[in-house]
């Protein structure tokens, strides 16, 4: 029997029905249920999505464009057709192998999440206090909203939280509220979100300015 593991994920509490991927793995089916897309580019700084696909969407999209073929890349996307939720795994104990080979081998971690209310705004978190001001600056010179969260949850600070897991042990995490990923896709469907928009864009753009600076 599996245990309910309650938690707080996208502005609401709710229950994880794993605690590991390894509990995940033994119901659900790889390719079938989801998939593991990761890409070691050689690079210092690795771009993560651990709730991709339909778990969250549209971060499979905005963490693809921001890594490009520059900055290393892993995704964990639901692939079924309802009920993608049940495939998350949180932050802090997000524990699939191939995310943490990679991620221990960079730098700096930047994760990407959705957060579930209808603002259009950005919530930085992460222990890397000083690459989130320089996104900050960023996303706000594209005239985003950015703020912390007042989730103690949704703030990225846990040593255990995957974008802290990193050679340095701080990384950045950053969680787009639902409304505003509304604003990047026709609509947040898997249709929809092939047709992205000029804030998808820009938001992006933004991303990747601010990152590329790390050192």
């Amino acid at each position: 029997m599996h245990r309910l593991l309650s938690v707080e994920v996208d502005g609401l509490a709710m229950s994880d029905r794993y605690a590991s991927f390894a509990e995940c793995i033994q119901r659900e089916q790889e390719n079938v249920d989801f998939r593991v897309c990761c890409f070691n580019r050689g690079s210092s700084i690795a771009i993560v999505a651990p709730h991709g696909g339909g778990i969250e969407p549209g971060t499979s999209e905005l963490a693809e464009a921001i890594a490009g073929n520059t900055f290393s890349l892993y995704l964990f996307e639901g692939l079924k057709s309802i009920n993608n939720r049940t495939l998350h795994i949180a932050s802090h104990r997000f524990d699939e192998p191939r995310c943490l080979a990679l991620v221990e081998r960079a730098t700096t971690v930047v994760t990407v999440h959705g957060e579930k209310s209808e603002e259009e705004v950005v919530f930085l978190g992460g222990r890397d206090e000083e690459i989130a001001a320089r996104i900050t600056d960023y996303l706000q010179a594209y005239n985003f909203q950015v703020c912390h969260h007042k989730n103690i949850g949704l703030q990225g600070r846990s040593r255990q939280n995957i974008c802290n897991r990193g050679s340095t042990g701080k990384g950045v995490q950053i969680e787009i509220a639902r409304g505003l990923r509304q604003t990047f896709f026709s609509s947040l469907n898997r249709s929809g979100r092939t047709r992205k928009t000029q804030q998808f864009d820009n938001c992006v753009t933004a991303l990747r300015k601010a990152i590329a600076e790390m050192p």
